[in-house]
């Protein structure tokens, strides 16, 4: 295992050792043989295949002899292609492509940009294949939603990465503002949308923020230690609190059909049902808005009753009325809920 620049590469992995070999290459210093061999662990004679490598693929590997001679890149020529292989390359092209979709300042333009200069520096054959992808896809982008700082964002993503305490002023729903102290836990995007999660310390438990609504964010130097999460992960946090944030309706009726067919017409969907004598059974569910009930109530195509909410039986009726007009029916029609 070799340290460069804060992280760890085996180097029994030829295409990592090579990206490591030639990330110190690309300092401005000579590095004799034995002392690359030193720092990626390998075989003097394992450098000497590896400098031939990085010559076959384009790069002006430049060595010297004598007592303080070695290895380095011949400054103020131009980069060969870069070390990707198809796979890569079309990731990279694809994760441009998506990056406009998310809610940060500027990135629309910066992916342009990047597209732009990966596609300069490939090959041929793979630049005519990200580029064939570029051209027939069309990102479906949000609108009118809010969007992040990307310095903003930088600034708690090296407090997420160095667990350091961020302190930073924070806008509500309603419009308050506070100061807050918080140990960030993980950043999570999700549609246009940024979370942090994060243990706050004025309130002495967790906490999801939106990063659109983050201000002046500051990294106090103050590290922690990382505490265990209330949920399997980040991710998974923010849905949860999401989901009971949203407005829920508990809804009850009597479906006039046997439970057996009520299960057929569902599909298998997971449903709270119970008999109530041989032609029908109650049903019992949630669901975050009344058309959805409606909507799945008025699919299993039979009579049913609506027990509550109220709401719901409002909404049916007129939904009914609606649907009666709609099919020319006299006006003095009378519904039922």
């Amino acid at each position: 295992m070799s340290h460069i620049g804060g992280i760890f590469v085996g180097m029994t992995d030829t295409p990592a050792r090579l990206l490591t070999l030639l990330s110190l290459l690309q300092t401005p210093r000579e590095w004799p043989g034995s002392e690359l061999a030193e720092r990626l662990g390998v075989s003097a004679r394992t450098i000497r295949r590896d400098i031939d490598r990085l010559r076959d693929l384009g790069y002006p590997v430049e060595a010297t002899m004598g007592a303080i001679g070695g290895y380095r890149l011949v400054a103020g020529q131009a980069m060969p292609p870069l070390l990707l292989d198809d796979e890569e390359a079309v990731a990279i092209a694809v994760g441009l492509r998506t990056a406009a979709g998310h809610a940060v300042d500027g990135i629309e333009e910066a992916s342009v940009r990047a597209l732009a200069k990966l596609l300069h520096v490939l090959p041929s054959r793979l630049r005519h294949r990200v580029g064939a992808l570029n051209a027939a896809t069309e990102p479906l982008l949000g609108s009118g939603g809010p969007t992040v700082d990307p310095d903003e964002l930088a600034a708690i993503a090296m407090a997420v990465s160095n667990h350091e305490r961020l302190r930073f002023r924070y806008q509500a729903a309603d419009g308050s503002g506070t100061s807050r102290l918080v140990e960030p836990q993980r950043l999570v995007s999700t549609k246009r949308k940024w979370y942090l999660v994060a243990w706050d310390n004025e309130r002495s438990d967790w906490r999801i923020f939106r990063v659109d609504r983050m201000r002046d964010s500051q990294l106090t130097g103050a590290r922690f230690t990382p505490r265990e999460l209330p949920a399997k992960d980040a991710a998974a946090y923010v849905a949860s609190k999401l989901f009971e944030r949203a407005p829920t309706y508990r809804a009850v009726a009597t479906l006039h059909a046997p439970l057996d067919e009520i299960r057929r017409r569902m599909g298998g969907a997971k449903a709270d049902l119970e008999v109530v004598d041989e032609h029908s059974c109650r049903l019992r569910t949630r669901a975050d808005s009344l058309e959805w009930i409606g909507f799945r109530l008025a699919m299993l195509g039979c009579d049913f009753e609506v027990h509550e909410p109220p709401e719901l039986a409002e909404y049916l009726r007129g939904l009914g009325r609606r649907v009666i007009r709609a099919a020319g029916e006299p006006e003095d029609v009378q519904l039922q809920s």
